[in-house]
């Protein structure tokens, strides 16, 4: 049903946890009904130094969560933001089709940050 490469970020998913002071934060899914994926992001120089999560969801979402701060971690910001459900996907070596919207979440929640980022970039300049 799932590739190795989403078994191993399941099992040891990287960069869990939180960033205290993020540059943004971004949020996707519902915490009372399913999958729900919070993205911490701290920027420097418009390129993202560090990138944290915490999920609440399936072993697709787990995987797909982790996979998500891999592919933006070290990018600019831009860049990033252009990271979408199908790189995602694509990176673990694609997802069971009933499982496809956990790459989504990812997709989402990191544009979220990265538009909470530019709000509070512009509010401070």
């Amino acid at each position: 049903m799932y590739t190795d490469i989403t078994m191993e970020h399941f099992k040891n998913p990287q960069n869990v946890g939180v960033i205290e002071c993020p540059d943004g934060v971004g949020v996707a899914g519902d915490p009372n009904c399913g999958d729900y994926l919070k993205i911490y992001i701290k920027v420097e120089n418009d390129i993202i130094k560090d990138i944290k999560f915490q999920v609440h969801g399936c072993a697709a979402a787990i995987a797909s969560s982790s996979m998500t701060t891999i592919l933006a971690k070290g990018k600019p910001v831009l860049a990033a933001y252009t990271i979408t459900e199908k790189k995602i996907s694509e990176a673990l070596g694609g997802l069971p089709e009933e499982k496809e919207h956990c790459s989504l979440l990812g997709a989402l929640a990191l544009k979220k940050a990265i538009v909470d980022y530019a709000n509070n970039r512009w509010k401070n300049s």
